[in-house]
């Protein structure tokens, strides 16, 4: 029965990757039409503010698109998820936000200061653990080349 709940999982996580993978493709046709039609109309090779913004929006969207396939897809491999990918994750989507927030209140700002505070904290101690993991290469005992003969 396990076997099958596996098996099951990870078609599940399949058909994930392939709706994300179709996502990602239009996201990236939308993002250059985007930019064909900002450069081409209007002022020519001129992108208004506004339009650069929803390109931002857009490249940064693609970005976390990328970011979840890559999660999804050490999963399938190493059948572990990465916190450091999740957290780099969140880190892009609330800078999506930041970058596209038009106007906002003084509790919306703060509340959004605090997540970011949160999630790059989470993420230096993520990245401090796992470089504690690894020894500089002078502690790592004598090399064979200077061994001590009896």
């Amino acid at each position: 029965m396990r076997h099958w709940l596996e098996l099951f999982e990870r078609s599940i996580y399949i058909v994930l990757m392939a709706f994300l993978m179709v996502v990602l493709l239009f996201a990236l046709f939308e993002l250059g039409w985007l930019l064909f039609t900002g450069l081409f109309e209007g002022p020519i090779y001129r992108l208004t503010s506004q339009k650069l913004f929803d390109l931002f929006g857009y490249f940064l969207l693609i970005l976390i698109g990328l970011e979840l396939l890559e999660t999804i897809k050490a999963y399938l491999d190493r059948r572990e998820f990465h916190v450091e990918i999740i957290l780099l994750v969140a880190i892009i989507a609330i800078a999506r936000k930041v970058i596209l927030l038009g106007s906002a209140t003084a509790g919306e700002l703060i509340g959004i200061a605090l997540i970011i505070i949160a999630l790059c904290g989470g993420y230096y101690l993520i990245r401090r653990a796992g470089m504690s993991h690894s020894l500089p290469p002078d502690n790592h005992g004598p090399s064979p080349e200077r061994r001590e003969e009896p």
